[in-house]
């Protein structure tokens, strides 16, 4: 009898329970398994075989969770090596192209790239947040105005799937690029779709709108002479950008 009470109590305490997970995809799929890894953007699952798969956490619909009993061998098993995900700088390259305007005079055309370098992640979202430079075109008749914007931006997902919406904002100076004319304030905003490829990389298409004062010279006739001065105006365009996340 005490033989069978000592194996009976020698098995209850070699038996524990431990959490199985089945993680369910977005694609309606099911994976069983042990959840080893997870944070805000993968998931890491190891089955019962001991494969391990990993899933964007944009991909998973829900995590399920329940209870089972296993049996563990007396020896300690081996521990699990820490995962880590290391977040570094992230850099944004953007190409534009579109319509530009100086309301209440020309028309005509306009193309812009920027470079922008900061962080992706800010409280646990695909938040981009930094700074940079680039080079903006204005094209309007004849007339023809290049600025270095130098500018701080935000780019905002508005859901953490891996289509979604999104809008950004940016504020700085455009230095001109010719004596012939000045710089001034620069401010732009996006608003389009973003699609998140992997941790790291995405890729947006969006509408964008951009403002750029400037001070151009202007000729004036008076008594027959022509008197030339800098004054200053808006340069206002519009159209579409294509921005990737890398």
């Amino acid at each position: 009898m005490r033989k069978i009470a000592f194996l009976t109590v020698f098995l209850a305490l070699v038996c524990v329970c431990a959490h199985a997970e089945t993680v369910v995809l977005r694609t309606g799929t099911r994976v069983q398994g042990t959840i080893v890894f997870q944070n805000e953007e993968v998931v890491i699952v190891r089955n019962a075989e001991g494969q391990r798969f990993q899933y964007m956490r944009a991909d998973v619909a829900s995590i399920e969770t329940s209870e089972v009993s296993v049996q563990q061998s007396d020896s300690v098993a081996e521990a699990e090596p820490e995962i880590q995900v290391q977040k570094k700088a992230s850099i944004l390259l953007e190409l534009a192209g579109g319509s530009a305007c100086m309301p209440g005079e020309n028309f005509g055309g306009a193309a812009s790239v920027d470079l922008l370098v900061g962080s992706h992640h800010i409280k646990n979202r695909h938040v981009f947040v930094g700074g940079g430079v680039g080079y903006h075109g204005v094209f309007l008749g004849a007339d023809k105005y290049n600025f270095l914007p130098i500018q701080a931006a935000v780019r905002m997902p508005l859901t953490e799937e891996k289509h979604a919406p999104m809008f950004g904002v940016a504020v700085g100076y455009g230095v001109a690029l010719s004596k012939d004319y000045l710089g001034g304030l620069y401010a732009g905003a996006d608003f389009g779709y973003r699609c998140q490829l992997n941790p790291k990389t995405a890729i947006a298409l969006v509408f964008y709108t951009q403002f750029q004062q400037a001070r151009v010279n202007t000729t004036v006739t008076i008594d027959e002479q022509e008197f030339t001065n800098k004054v200053g105006r808006s340069l206002v365009n519009f159209g579409g950008k294509f921005a990737l996340y890398f």
